[in-house]
Order: structure tokens, then sequence, then C-alpha cells
């Protein structure tokens, strides 16, 4: 077996060490909204429900996109009789799985990457396969899982060119993470590259999950009432923004109010809780504005509306012609899943900064269904171009849904994959029961 090394053996003990300082994150993350404070506990690994008496599949993603794109996979491991197990690290990815789990399915909080706490999960759980989502790498996670030869297999794998320059400096760490792995399924020939170069010894290109995701669902008297309430008038969503971004879309807006009679501008704010401070930034702008979670509709009058809820993208996708795509006119973020507008009529726009999805994005460009924007004027510029244009707004989201519909099949790749581990789950199963 490989050793863990002088970085991974400091990690471990640093983190060992440090056990008081992360309870201490967790209560001032708590304090600040960060964390759920009726499920608190399992931060710290200890479970929030009671372990199902069968043999338990794991999944893990860490926020709102990894869980979502996990939701095909949980749907066919429960169809095979297996206990699952989803878990999540956000507040926001909570309340979206409540809302979209099949019934049965249980869902936790991931623990903090302390030793102590991740061998209080792992013991209780005592899942038989773990399928870890894009490139969600804690070393204690991997390590203690490994202790107990839990076979654990990266899913929709990830590895941007920036991850691999920073993993690349410290390769004996990188190769035995990377290990504690079965086997690696990349999203992408790129990715699959440089998981090999970091030392994943099974590297296979599975394709990237999200194509397989069913649309974000929408009530449908909600979206009824709404359709009502806008019909007539162009509306453009900007998703899951972030700060920085809401000032150049308000800025888009402004441009576009004189040239676009009764235009809606909807802003969904990649974190929900920032609803308020987005209200606040358009009334400071002089612009009406209305906000969901204060129970508010975009009746006429309304010229940009908040959209601060969870679970329901669906719905205000289905009211847009046009879909920005968030995180991308900043930096850091490196841009959020356009395949859910693409699947729901949108013709989509996104900044310069989509590192984390840049061959998703490039195939959506190539293809016709979406465009590249550099700032403000040219966001506002290209949101005109479209919605004074319906015809061409179209076009462009036929060519989006295609793309998205070509790229599809990583789903039964996926689980092709694993089907000798499952082989091997179900064999244990029975010699244990038998």
């Amino acid at each position: 077996m490989m050793e863990q090394g002088a970085i991974l053996t400091g990690y471990r003990m640093l983190t060992a060490l440090l056990e008081p300082a992360a309870a201490g994150l967790l209560l001032w993350r708590r304090r600040n909204g960060k964390e759920d404070p009726t499920r608190f506990a399992e931060r710290r690994g200890y479970p929030g429900v009671r372990r199902p008496d069968k043999t338990l599949v794991w999944l893990h993603g860490a926020s709102v996109g990894e869980t979502v794109t996990l939701l095909p996979l949980v749907e066919k491991l429960q169809r095979r009789g297996l206990a699952v197990l989803v878990t999540s690290g956000t507040v926001t990815s909570a309340k979206l799985l409540a809302a979209r789990l099949p019934a049965g399915v249980i869902h936790q909080y991931l623990p903090l990457d302390v030793p102590r706490y991740m061998r209080r999960f792992l013991d209780y759980w005592r899942p038989a396969l773990g399928l870890i989502c894009e490139s969600e790498i804690w070393p204690n996670l991997l390590i203690e899982a490994r202790k107990r030869s839990v076979p654990l297999v990266l899913v929709n794998g990830r590895m941007s060119e920036r991850s691999f320059k920073r993993w690349y400096k410290a390769p004996k760490t990188s190769r035995y993470l990377l290990s504690c792995f079965e086997s690696c399924l990349a999203q992408s020939q790129g990715d699959g590259e440089r998981l090999a170069q970091l030392g994943a010894d099974r590297v296979s290109i599975a394709g990237n999950l999200k194509f397989d995701v069913a649309a974000p669902p929408a009530d449908a008297n909600t979206l009824a009432i709404l359709d009502g309430l806008t019909t007539g008038r162009p509306v453009w969503i900007a998703a899951s923004t972030h700060p920085g971004e809401e000032e150049a879309i308000i800025s888009a807006h402004l441009g576009l109010m004189p040239h676009l009679p009764g235009l809606l501008t909807i802003i969904a704010p990649r974190h929900p809780q920032r609803g308020p401070e987005v209200e606040d930034l358009a009334r400071a702008n002089g612009i009406a504005v209305a906000r969901r979670a204060a129970g508010q509709t975009p009746e006429q009058g309304v010229e940009l509306y908040v959209a601060d809820t969870v679970n329901e993208l669906g719905l205000f996708y289905r009211l847009s012609q046009v879909a920005y795509l968030g995180g991308s006119l900043v930096p850091m973020i490196g841009g959020h899943n356009p395949i859910e507008p693409a699947k729901l009529g949108c013709a989509l726009l996104h900044g310069p900064h989509v590192h984390n999805n840049a061959e998703i994005f490039a195939a959506f460009d190539r293809d016709g269904g979406a465009r590249s924007v550099a700032d403000a004027q040219a966001l506002a510029s290209a949101v005109h171009a479209w919605l004074s244009n319906p015809s061409a707004a179209r076009q462009a989201a036929r060519h989006a849904a295609q793309t998205a519909t070509q790229l599809g099949g990583a789903l039964n790749r996926t689980m092709q994959a694993i089907e000798p581990l499952l082989m091997r789950v179900a064999i244990n199963q029975r010699e244990t029961t038998s």
C-alpha cells in the first residue's frame, strides 16, 4: 500500500489538533446562517436519522450543482433495492434535495474533514460503496474510507487546469489520494488526462452526468399565474449570480429599458439569503423591484424581480427567453451549469470566466446556443439582440437544446462502469445474510 507521505501525515495531525477550532468554526457558521441549527451535529459526524438495516450506497456532492447531478444515479441505485445516502455541505443543497430526492433516500450533511468526525460518520453509516462527485478530494474522508475498505469511485470527475497546477506541486500527495479511488470516471478527455497525470490508476471518460439530469421542475399552478403576469413582456434571467455581478446586470437592465418597453429582468442569486441585498441594490438605482421570498409577484410596473427561493429555477427559466449564467463575469467562481436553461428553451449568455465548465460552454458557443460577453455593456447588447428579435432567440434556444441532447449518455456509461462494484456489493450482501 502506498505510504501517505509527510504532507498528508501533517494534515492529519493538524486537523486532529484543530478539532476544537473546527467546532468553533461551525458555531460561527451557524450564527451567520451558513449551517442548519436543527442538524448541527451532522457536521461533526453524528447521524441525524437511523441507518436502514440493509446494504447502503453513499453518494456525495459538494453543493447544489453536484447533488443535482447525482439525482439520476440516485434513482437508478434505489431501483436496485439498495439503501441510498446522499451527503452535501450546504444549507441550500439540503433544501433543494428535500424537494427533489425520491422518497426513502436519506440526506445528511457531510462532516468537516476532521479525523474523528469522519471516523464517526463512516462507522455509523458503513457504506458498501461510495460515489464521490466531481472534485471532492477530502484527505481524511479518503483515508478513513480506505482504512475501512470502502470502495470509492470518482464520478463525473473534474480536474480543471487551475486545480491541476496546484495538485501537481505535491505529486506524492495527489498520487496517494487518487489511489484511494477504485476508478475515476472523468467528464471529458482533458479532465481524464489531468487526473491520470496526477496519479489516478484507472481513468475512463464517461461524459458529463449533468446532461442526463432531468430539467428542473416547476409547479404548474404557479407557472400559470406568473406566465399570465408576464405575457407579452420581454423577460430574461440572470441565474446563480454572485456579489459583483448584480451591479453589471442592473447596469445592463438600465441600459436596456429605453429600448425594450415592459422589460422584466429576473435575478436569482446563487445564495438565496442574499435576496434583500440584491433588492436594496436595485432600489438604490431607482428600479421598481419585487422579491419572491417576500411573497411578491412581477406585476405590471415591476421592472426587476428577485427570485430568492430554493428549487424554483425551473419556474423562472420557463418564463424567460434568455438566460445569463452567473459566476462567469467575476473570476474565481468558474461559471455555473448552463444545461438546465438549455433544456427549458433559453438562449444562453455567459461571461469569460467559465473554467469550471469550460468544455460545456465551448460546445454551446460552437453550436450557436450561447454567446460570451465580457462586461455589462456587452451583456446589454447581447440581451437586446435576442429580446428584440424573438425568432433569433428561439433559433439559439433550439441550438442549445440540441447540444444538451447530443451530449447525453453519461448516466448509462457511469452505471456500466460501476456495475462490477455493484455486483461485488450484491455478492457480499448475500454472503452476509446467508
